[in-house]
C-alpha cells in the first residue's frame, strides 16, 4: 500500500515544473547564459522523461553535471559563497533534484526548496511588482503542495488553486502579527555579501569629464523628500553630496576621510524642514539641501558640510533634516586648507593658466574676476549638452578653447581651475539639483539624471560662496530642470519627458504607491516599530516583550481561525459522500461492527472484512470507492450516485 500512496503522478511533476520555472524566471536576466541554457535543458529533460515514462538518469551522470556546474559557477563568479553565485548554485541544484525525484517525499523537499528560492528574489528587488509576482509564485507552489496530499487521483487545477487561495487568505492575520511584532534589529537581519550592491550606480567620489553626464540616461531614483515648510524654489534645490578639493589635471577627487574641524556657519531667513528618503547607493554620503545645520545620527557633518554615514548606505534610509538657503561660512581657512584650495598640477592646462592671469589682471577685485569668468561663459559660444566630445590630456584647455560644449562637470571644472589659477581658492561640490514635484503624493523626487556639479569659491570677507557656472550657460537647467535644458534630440529618460501628460500622471500615481510601500513596509525598522508600540500604549518595547506579545497574539489568531473553521464545518450540511459513508458505518454497527473513533476508512475496511468474510467483497467495494472519491478528487454526480446505490443495496 505504501508504494501505491507514495507514487509520483505525472501531474505532480507537471506542477513542479511550472512552479520551478516561475520561481526561476526573475533570475534569468541575472544568470549567465550558460546557466539559463542548462536549467532549461534539465527542465525539458525531466518533462520528456515524465511524458514518455522513461527511467530517471543514473546518479553518476547527475553528479557529473553537478560537479561541472559548480566548477563553472566558481570560474564565472570567482566564489561559491555570495548572493549571485549562491543563487546560481541553488537554481542548478534545484533543477538537478528534479531529475532524481522519484517519490512524493522528494517532491515535498523540492517544494520547500522552491519556497526558499522565492526569498532570494527579494535580495535583488523589493518593489511592488516583485512582491505581487512572488505572491503568484507562492500561490502556485501551495497549489502543487495541495495536489500532493490527494494522492489517489488529481483533483483538478481549480480545486487546487481555490484551496491554496483560501490557505493564503487564512494566513494573512498571522502574517500581520508577525510583521508588526517580530523584533527588529538595527541593520539587516544578515549581512549581505560583497556582491550584493555591486550593481548600484550613482555619484562617485571622483569627477572627470563625462562622469556626471553619463547619469543623464538613468531614471533611477536617488532620493525623495517631503517638506513640512513648503517646497523651496527650484534655484534653491541644491542637494549637497561629495565635496572635491584635489585636482590632478584631469580628475577631481573627494577626500576619503574629510576632517571634522568645527565650522560655524551663519544662517539667516526661515529654515527649510524636510524628510529625506535616500535610496541605497553603496556610498557613505547622505544628501541634504544647502546648507544643513546638523547630521542625522549616527552620521557626522564634516568641515566642508558633507554628511557621512558610518557605513555604506546599502539599505533605504530615512532621516529628518533642517537647512537654511541663506548662509555664510566665513570661518578662516587654515594654511593647509588654503594651500589645498589653490593647488594646481604643474604644466597642466597652460592656456587656461595664461587666460586666468590675463583676466585677473584686468579685474578690479575678486568679485569682478568671478563675474568676468561667468560673463565669458554666458556671452561666448559655449553650449550645454549631454553628449560632450571626449577630452584628452589637458581637458580644461580643450574645453575652453576648442570644443566649448559640455555638461555641468565641464563648466564646474573649468571654472574652478580658472579661479585657482587667478589666486582664488575653489572647490567642487557634486550632488543633485532640482527634482520633480509629485502632485499626487505631495513630495519631491530626485533622480540620477538630476546629478549636478557646481563650485564654491573663497572670497575675502564673505567666505565660501556657491557659484554655479552651468547656470550662466543654461539658466533653464537650474530654474526648470534638466529636461528643459537638454537640447532637442538628445538622450533623456522617459520619466523626465513631458510630452504626454496622461503618462506623467500615471507615472506619478505609480511612484506614489511605490513610495507608500517603501514607507510602510520596507522602512518598518526598529525605530519605526518602537514608535508604533508607543502609540498603542507600549512604552518600553524590548525584544522579550515583543516576542511574548507576538507569541500570544499568534496563538490567539490561530485559535480564532480554527474556531471559525470548526463552526463552519458544524453548521454546513454534510456532503452526500460523508452522509452515504455514515449510513454504511451505521449498518455495520447494527451488525456488531461499530467503527472506532480512531479508525480511518482503510483500517475499518480491513477489520470489518476480516470479521465478516461473507460481506468482505461488498465492504471493500464501498470503502474503496468512498476513499477514491473522498481523498482522490472531487466526485462527479455519476460517481456519487454509484456510491449511494451501493450503500442502499448494502443496507437491504
Amino acid at each position: 500500500m505504501r508504494a501505491t500512496t507514495d507514487r509520483l503522478h505525472p501531474a505532480h511533476v507537471g506542477w513542479l515544473l511550472v512552479a520551478l520555472a516561475l520561481v526561476t524566471a526573475p533570475h534569468v536576466e541575472r544568470l549567465p547564459w550558460w546557466i539559463t541554457l542548462l536549467v532549461g535543458t534539465l527542465l525539458a529533460w525531466r518533462a520528456y522523461i515524465t511524458w514518455h515514462a522513461l527511467q530517471l538518469p543514473p546518479k553518476w551522470l547527475l553528479f557529473l553535471i553537478a560537479g561541472g556546474a559548480v566548477g563553472g559557477i566558481y570560474i564565472q563568479y570567482g566564489r561559491l559563497l555570495g548572493r549571485d553565485s549562491g543563487v546560481a548554485l541553488l537554481v542548478i541544484m534545484l533543477t538537478l533534484k528534479l531529475l532524481e525525484m522519484s517519490s512524493l517525499r522528494d517532491a515535498m523537499v523540492l517544494v520547500f526548496l522552491c519556497y526558499f528560492l522565492v526569498i532570494t528574489d527579494f535580495l535583488y528587488s523589493q518593489t511592488i511588482p516583485t512582491a505581487l509576482y512572488l505572491l503568484l509564485v507562492v500561490w502556485v507552489i501551495t497549489a502543487s503542495l495541495i495536489g500532493f496530499q490527494l494522492r489517489l487521483r488529481q483533483p483538478g487545477y481549480r480545486y487546487q488553486f481555490r484551496s491554496a487561495g483560501m490557505l493564503l487568505l487564512q494566513s494573512v492575520p498571522l502574517m500581520l502579527v508577525l510583521f508588526v511584532l517580530f523584533p527588529r534589529v538595527p541593520g539587516p537581519l544578515w549581512g549581505l555579501p560583497q556582491d550584493a550592491t555591486a550593481s548600484v550606480t550613482g555619484l562617485s567620489d571622483e569627477m572627470s569629464p563625462g562622469s556626471v553626464s553619463k547619469l543623464i540616461t538613468s531614471d533611477a531614483i536617488a532620493l525623495r523628500a517631503t517638506f513640512s515648510t513648503g517646497v523651496p524654489p527650484a534655484g534653491q534645490l541644491y542637494w549637497r553630496g561629495p565635496v572635491m578639493w584635489d585636482f590632478d589635471g584631469y580628475t577631481w577627487t573627494a577626500s576619503r576621510d574629510p576632517g571634522q574641524r568645527h565650522r560655524e556657519a551663519q544662517y539667516s531667513g526661515a529654515p527649510t524642514e524636510y524628510t529625506v528618503t535616500v535610496e541605497p547607493n553603496s556610498r557613505r554620503w547622505l544628501f541634504a539641501l544647502d546648507l544643513p545645520t546638523r547630521a542625522p545620527p549616527p552620521a557626522r557633518l564634516t568641515a566642508d558640510f558633507q554628511i557621512l554615514s558610518p557605513s555604506a548606505v546599502s539599505n533605504r534610509l530615512r532621516y529628518d533634516m533642517t537647512s537654511y538657503p541663506n548662509w555664510i561660512d566665513n570661518t578662516p581657512l587654515t594654511p593647509a586648507e588654503m594651500q589645498r584650495a589653490l593647488a594646481l598640477p604643474p604644466r597642466s592646462n597652460p592656456r587656461t593658466a595664461a587666460l586666468a592671469a590675463s583676466m585677473r589682471n584686468q579685474a578690479t577685485d575678486e568679485r569682478a574676476y568671478v563675474a568676468a569668468v561667468l560673463a565669458k561663459f554666458r556671452n561666448e559660444n559655449f553650449y550645454y549638452t549631454t553628449t560632450p566630445p571626449p577630452l584628452n590630456v589637458n581637458p580644461v584647455d580643450e574645453f575652453l578653447f576648442s570644443t566649448r560644449a559640455g555638461f555641468c562637470e565641464h563648466y564646474a571644472s573649468s571654472f574652478a581651475v580658472l579661479m585657482r589659477a587667478g589666486g582664488i581658492p575653489a572647490r567642487i561640490v557634486t550632488g543633485y539639483q532640482g527634482g520633480e514635484i509629485n502632485n499626487v503624493g505631495n513630495y519631491l523626487t530626485v533622480r540620477q539624471a538630476d546629478a549636478h556639479a557646481w563650485t564654491e569659491v573663497w572670497l575675502k570677507n564673505e567666505g565660501w560662496v556657491r557659484v554655479d557656472p552651468t547656470a550662466a550657460v543654461s539658466p533653464s537647467r537650474v530654474e526648470a530642470g534638466v529636461a528643459a535644458a537638454v537640447p532637442q534630440g538628445e538622450t533623456l529618460p522617459l520619466q523626465l519627458r513631458g510630452e504626454y501628460p496622461w503618462l506623467r500622471r500615471a507615472r506619478m500615481t505609480w511612484d506614489t504607491m511605490a513610495y507608500s510601500w517603501n514607507q510602510i513596509v520596507l522602512e518598518y525598522t526598529q525605530d519605526r516599530q518602537r514608535q508604533f508600540m508607543q502609540r498603542v500604549g507600549i512604552d518600553n518595547a524590548t525584544w522579550q516583550s515583543l516576542a511574548t506579545l507576538m507569541f500570544m497574539l499568534a496563538v490567539g489568531v490561530t485559535l480564532v481561525v480554527g474556531a471559525l473553521m470548526l463552526w463552519r464545518l458544524r453548521t454546513q450540511r454534510p456532503d452526500p459522500l460523508s452522509a452515504a459513508y455514515a449510513r454504511f458505518c451505521a449498518t455495520l454497527a447494527q451488525r456488531g461492527l461499530a467503527r472506532l473513533p480512531s479508525e480511518g476508512p482503510l483500517d475499518f475496511c480491513r477489520r470489518a472484512g476480516a470479521a465478516r468474510p461473507d460481506l468482505r467483497e461488498r465492504i471493500d467495494a464501498i470503502s474503496t470507492l468512498y476513499m477514491r472519491l473522498r481523498y482522490g478528487a472531487t466526485a462527479t454526480a455519476d460517481e456519487t450516485r454509484e456510491l449511494l446505490a451501493r450503500v442502499k443495496a448494502f443496507r437491504i
